[in-house]
C-alpha cells in the first residue's frame, strides 16, 4: 500500500496542527505497549463461549483495567452491570457544545474461547501471552477483539494528552457478553440504561489482505444475523452384529446433512456487492449413549448455525426453509425421520439494513480514510455477529470498522500491527471531524 504509520503524513493529507499534535502521539510502540496490556486483562475468565449451555464470561477484570485507564485521561467512568461480575464499562467525555454531537466508540470485553492451549504454537502455548512475529501479533483477543479495542483508547488518548477539546460529547462503551449476542451489554445497556448517540463506530474486525501482500480495512454498513437450529434423527436400536435389522439414526443424520450444508434460504433483501447469501454451518453432531457400544444408536443429534441472516427472513421463514430440506430428503430416503427445532436458549439474531455510506459516520470515517491511506475503503455487510448489529436495530446511525482480520484463524489468532496503527490514526481524525473541536 505505500504507507507508512511511522510517518506523521501520507499520500495527499493536508493535515493542520491539531490533527498532526494528535497523530504524532500514534505510532507502532504506543499501540503495542497498550496492546498487550489489554490482550491478557481478565483472562481466562473474559472467555465466553456461544453455546447457550455453557456459563457466560466474568468480564470484571477487563473492565475494571479499562477504567482505570478511561479515568488516568481524566474521563468520568460508570461501571453498570446487569449481573455480578459482568460490568459495561461506560466513559463520557462531554463536549463543550451541549448542541453538537455524541459519538459512541464501542469494543467488547469478552473473547471466544481459547481452546486447548498447546495448540498455540505461536505463543508458546499460552493463549494469552502477546508475542510478536514480524508485523503481526499474535494472542486470543488481537483481532477479536482487545487488539482493536487498544485502537480505540489510544486515538482518545491521543486527542486527551494533545490538550484538544471536543464540542461534541465522546463516549466509550466497552460491553460485555457480545460473543452470546448481547443481553447482559450492548441489550442491556440500550434498553435499560437508555445509551444513546448520534454516531456509533464498533471496532471490530473488517481487515482484509491480498495475495500479492497488498491490505485494507473495509467499513461494514450492515450486518448478516444467525441463529442456531437443533436436528434430530430417529431409528430403530439394533445389535452391533446385525445392523441390517435396525435403522442407524447417525447414518441417516450424515446422509441429511449434506443437503442441509447446501440448502439455500428463501428472503426479500438485495444483498450487497460482494455479500455473501446465508448458509449453514455444522456445529455438533452426537448419537449413541454410554454403556451402549454394542448397539447402534436410534438417536443423533445435531447443531447447525444459520449464519448471514439478511432483514426480512425470521426465525419462521428459517425454520420453514429447514423443515422443506429435511422433507424433501425423507421422499428420497424412506429410512429418515427428522425433525428440527430452534436450539434451546439461542437467540435470532437478524440482519441489519445499510447504513448511507453518504452519510456520518461513514462519510467521516472514508474521509480520513483517504486522507491516510490514499484510497477509498471497501464498503460491505459483514457475514458475522457483533455489536453494530444491536445499536443499528435500534435505530442508531452505527458502523463496523478496525484492524483485525474479517475471518481470522480460531487457534494462533493474530492482528497485523501495521493496519493496526492505520486504524487508530483513522479513528482519530473521524473524532475530530465529527466531534469537532472547541
Amino acid at each position: 500500500m505505500g504507507y507508512d504509520v511511522g510517518s506523521d503524513t501520507s499520500a495527499g493529507a493536508d493535515l493542520g496542527e491539531i490533527e498532526r499534535r494528535v497523530l504524532e502521539r500514534i505510532d507502532e510502540a504506543a499501540w503495542l505497549d497498550l496492546a498487550c496490556a489489554l490482550i491478557p486483562a481478565g483472562q481466562p475468565e473474559a472467555e465466553n463461549p456461544l453455546d447457550p449451555d455453557e456459563p457466560p464470561a466474568r468480564e470484571e477484570g477487563a473492565a475494571l483495567f479499562i477504567a482505570d485507564i478511561l479515568r488516568s485521561l481524566d474521563i468520568p467512568v460508570d461501571l453498570v452491570a446487569k449481573r455480578p461480575g459482568r460490568p459495561n464499562v461506560v466513559g463520557v467525555l462531554p463536549g463543550s457544545d451541549p448542541a453538537a454531537p455524541a459519538l459512541i466508540l464501542n469494543d467488547h470485553l469478552d473473547t471466544y474461547p481459547a481452546g486447548e492451549w498447546s495448540a498455540w504454537t505461536m505463543t508458546g502455548g499460552h493463549p494469552f501471552r502477546p508475542t510478536r512475529h514480524g508485523n503481526r501479533l499474535y494472542a486470543r483477543g488481537t483481532s477479536d477483539t482487545r487488539g482493536n479495542l487498544a485502537c480505540t483508547l489510544l486515538a482518545v488518548r491521543a486527542i486527551r494528552e494533545a490538550g484538544i477539546r471536543l464540542k461534541g460529547t465522546l463516549k466509550c462503551v466497552y460491553t460485555v457478553d457480545e460473543e452470546k449476542n448481547g443481553p447482559d451489554g450492548s441489550i442491556f445497556l440500550l434498553d435499560e440504561q437508555g445509551l444513546e448517540a448520534d454516531y456509533t463506530i464498533v471496532c471490530e474486525p473488517t481487515g482484509w489482505t491480498r495475495a500479492d501482500g497488498s491490505w485494507g480495512m473495509g467499513v461494514a454498513v450492515a450486518n448478516g444475523g444467525h441463529y442456531l437450529v437443533e436436528i434430530e434423527t430417529r431409528g430403530v436400536k439394533t445389535h452391533l452384529w446385525r445392523p441390517d435389522t435396525g435403522v442407524n439414526a447417525v447414518a441417516t443424520m450424515a446422509r441429511l446433512l449434506g443437503s442441509l450444508e447446501t440448502m439455500s434460504f428463501t428472503h426479500r433483501a438485495a444483498r450487497l456487492a460482494g455479500g455473501t447469501p446465508p448458509r449453514t454451518a455444522i456445529l455438533r453432531v452426537s448419537g449413541g449413549l454410554p454403556r451402549e457400544m454394542q448397539f447402534t444408536p436410534d438417536v443423533c443429534r445435531a447443531v447447525i448455525a444459520v449464519v448471514g441472516i439478511l432483514p426480512g427472513m425470521s426465525p419462521e421463514s428459517v425454520m420453514a426453509d429447514i423443515r422443506a430440506v429435511i422433507e424433501a430428503a425423507a421422499e428420497a430416503d424412506p429410512e429418515l425421520r427428522a425433525e428440527a427445532r430452534p436450539y434451546p436458549g439461542a437467540l435470532f439474531v437478524d440482519g441489519t439494513l445499510e447504513q448511507d455510506e453518504a452519510a456520518d459516520p461513514t462519510a467521516a470515517l472514508a474521509r480520513a480514510y483517504g486522507r491516510l491511506l490514499g484510497e477509498a475503503p471497501r464498503i460491505y455487510r459483514k457475514n458475522a455477529f457483533n455489536d453494530t448489529i444491536r445499536f443499528a436495530e435500534r435505530g442508531h446511525a452505527a458502523i463496523t470498522f478496525g484492524p483485525g482480520e474479517d475471518g481470522w484463524p480460531p487457534i494462533n489468532e493474530y492482528v497485523d500491527i501495521d493496519k493496526a496503527v492505520a486504524a487508530t490514526r483513522i479513528l482519530a481524525l473521524t473524532i475530530l471531524d465529527l466531534l469537532g473541536t472547541a
